[in-house]
């Protein structure tokens, strides 16, 4: 217990005058929370809700349902449909033509990102990389169709607008020409994972956004799982990838285009800065994990909530206010843990987005182990809420200024979780955290 406590004071300590001071275990960011600067609200300012009418609630992004067609081709989508006997299922649709757009609703989307964070021609140019066989008769399939043609010239035409082409100069192109870099919508590296609502379901102004909160855990549960698959396939497509950045932007202040649900997957061939010092901290303390995550969240009083295969707690050492979501499981690779592994993440997830609220800004980051590294990094999931703005003081000392410490943040969201308890808001079968929680 002496060596349990060296630790945990080493992480996590608070002075007699409440500061609390935090190191990161696993990135060694250093952050303080000062006593009285939390006293702020969480939620940005909103802007005045404007009415929506009926009609133009499908329309409002280009994420919207009646819009799909501003999108690259899809590359599958999620539907919710009756399973032919008697009840309703899951499927996942694949190789839809243009006209097949609207014969379903798509709960979930998968498709290409516009503007590729690792453009096709990176791929292309800098490894060799070349649409694979099955990419290749998809796009001819989909070009050969006079519909699936358009819609991609119309694609390809709003992307290179938006990249400074002319439209007098788009026109003096011949097709071939505009349909030049149009792999990218069939074998690109970077997709979205696009939510049927723009807004809750019956809203009647834009101030009722569908945050992951506003999802029923059954939809939460298919998003997840939807983007675990979509993360595996970009795995598999290509040798080159060595990891597959998977992340959630929610609203504009936390980096959002539009304020539609949505996730993004990157694949990238570095395993980047964050993962190659945690790689390099569990090779010095190959115990990392089990010393100086959920244990020792438990030790000091920070769970929030738990399933029988996940747990979840107040981060530390972390830039913003930040819940953390970790896999008990095993296996560290989502795709390759079991249907009920996954859903437990996913609900515990999915109880800490309706507990931080649809305006509040964050970034759920995903992390795991990447294909070929043999090193005990676990499946887990942190929700940073984007409710400080950096200034001069960080960036000078490297000492980041939390707006509030951990053991408040875990009081306000456990509170809050009882709550969406007796609103039989949450999944089944999460276990939360006594009402008050205190610092040791």
């Amino acid at each position: 217990m002496t060596t349990a406590r060296r630790l945990d004071d080493h992480y996590l300590a608070r002075l007699p005058d409440g500061t609390v001071k935090q190191i990161n275990p696993f990135t060694g960011t250093q952050v303080w929370a000062v006593p009285g600067r939390g006293n702020r609200p969480l939620a940005a300012p909103a802007l005045a809700a404007a009415p929506v009418a009926e009609d133009e609630r499908d329309r409002l992004c280009a994420f919207c349902p009646e819009r799909y067609a501003e999108t690259p081709p899809e590359k599958a989508r999620l539907v919710w449909t009756d399973d032919g006997q008697g009840g309703s299922a899951w499927v996942t649709l694949t190789g839809l033509s243009r006209t097949e757009l609207h014969d379903t609703v798509a709960e979930f989307r998968r498709v290409p990102n516009l503007f590729e964070i690792l453009s096709y021609d990176y791929w292309r140019l800098n490894h060799g990389v070349a649409l694979s066989a099955a990419a290749r008769v998809r796009r001819d399939a989909y070009l050969a169709d006079p519909g699936g043609r358009a819609h991609v010239l119309a694609v390809a035409r709003t992307k290179a607008l938006a990249s400074g082409t002319s439209p007098e100069a788009w026109e003096l192109l011949d097709e071939e020409q505009r349909l030049a870099g149009t792999e990218a919508f069939f074998g690109g590296g970077h997709d979205v994972i696009v939510a049927r609502r723009h807004l809750v379901d019956g809203a009647t102004d834009t101030g009722g956004l569908a945050s992951s909160g506003m999802l029923t855990p059954e939809e939460h549960r298919a998003y997840v799982r939807f983007t675990v698959g979509a993360m595996a396939d970009l795995y598999a497509a290509n040798p080159n990838v060595r990891y597959v950045a998977a992340f959630q932007n929610w609203l504009k202040p936390a980096g959002a285009s539009f304020d539609h649900l949505h996730k993004q997957l990157v694949a990238v061939d570095e395993l980047g800065t964050q993962a190659e010092q945690e790689q390099e901290r569990l090779r010095r303390h190959p115990t990392l994990y089990a010393d100086a995550g959920p244990a020792l969240a438990e030790r000091s009083g920070l769970v929030v909530a738990r399933t029988e295969h996940a747990i979840a707690y107040a981060g530390f050492g972390h830039r913003y206010p930040t819940l953390e979501v970790h896999s008990l499981s095993p296996t560290r690779q989502p795709w390759r843990q079991q249907r009920h592994e996954v859903d437990a993440v996913a609900d515990l997830l999915h109880a800490l987005h309706a507990a931080t609220g649809a305006h509040v800004p964050c970034n759920e980051e995903w992390h795991h182990t990447p294909t070929g590294v043999d090193l005990p990094l676990p499946w887990r999931i942190v929700l940073k809420w984007r409710v400080s703005t950096l200034a001069g003081f960080e960036g000078g000392t490297k000492i980041y200024v939390s707006t509030i410490d951990p053991w408040a943040l875990r009081d306000r969201v456990v509170a809050r979780l009882r709550v969406l308890a007796d609103e039989g808001r949450l999944a089944d079968g999460i276990r939360l955290a006594a009402p008050t929680g205190s610092a040791p």
